[in-house]
């Protein structure tokens, strides 16, 4: 009987290992402007702000066609340079979407967002934590500062506050994706909690590169990913200004500049 108990111990070690070994590295794939991929270790898919059409992204028919398994789409605020291309999505994957309470109720009035695909489980608001995949994702609603008013065709209506995301893998990174946002003081609370920092640069309507850099040093993010600049004119701040910014807070070591396209896989 020891035997046997060993035995069914020892096998069932044997499983777990090889599961763990099956399960791949996390991954973060950006489509230009806000618009980035998640990629779990066990394969489940997240967008957050996905508009795989903005004018940076070369390959964005090809890209918004391939993504035919969508598990979860995240949206920051309710501009139609975050909102993207998430309806038609979400009407080709099933994908549910998570937002705060208002924002969700405005992309199920006025957008057109699968009423099913947008429930209270997966809402929040601003310092609240929700579980979702069964643990596999853990989510943190973080303010920002920003406008977040909806474009409908009798004109603007309330869609909430505009707000970003940390987002815990399990088994993968911490990421934080600050939205549209100047820089605020609170975010000194997230020091010591984010792996990947995604953060506007662009300047005009969010922080520039000068103020992204001070709220670089306040987090002390492992990797500093600069995001919403260069789509248009009128964002004119560059990462190589960013990194410039950094070099005074001598942090400049954990900027990466992703390219449109590029996967970045979390070891």
């Amino acid at each position: 009987m020891k035997r046997l108990i060993t035995f069914v111990a020892l096998f069932a070690f044997t499983i777990l290992a090889a599961n763990a070994a099956l399960a791949a590295p996390a991954q973060l794939t950006w489509y230009g402007h806000a618009a980035f991929k998640v990629v779990t270790p066990n394969g489940k898919v997240l967008l957050v702000d996905p508009w795989i059409s903005n004018p940076s992204n070369p390959n964005a028919e090809k890209d918004l066609a391939g993504l035919t398994k969508v598990d979860l789409i995240f949206l920051t605020h309710g501009h139609g340079d975050h909102i993207g291309d998430s309806v038609e999505i979400a009407k080709k994957t099933g994908a549910k979407l998570v937002a705060t309470f208002d924002l969700q109720k405005a992309m199920v009035a006025y957008k057109g967002f699968p009423a099913k695909q947008a429930e209270r489980a997966e809402t929040g608001s601003f310092g609240g934590t929700i579980s979702l995949l069964d643990g596999e994702v853990t989510v943190l609603f973080v303010p920002a500062i920003h406008g977040a008013s909806m474009d409908t065709p009798n004109g603007p209506v309330y869609a909430g506050e505009p707000g970003g995301f940390l987002i815990s893998v399990k088994n993968g990174p911490r990421i934080y994706h600050t939205g549209d946002t100047d820089l605020f003081s609170d975010m000194a609370l997230l020091k010591g909690q984010v792996d990947l920092m995604l953060l506007c640069i662009g300047d005009k309507f969010t922080m520039g590169p000068v103020r992204a850099a001070q709220a670089v040093e306040m987090i002390r993010p492992k990797k500093a990913i600069p995001m919403h600049f260069g789509t248009f004119p009128a964002l004119t701040g560059t990462p190589e200004e960013f990194k410039k910014a950094l070099r005074r807070y001598g942090l400049e070591f954990l900027m990466h500049q992703m390219k449109v396209g590029e996967t970045l896989t979390w070891k």
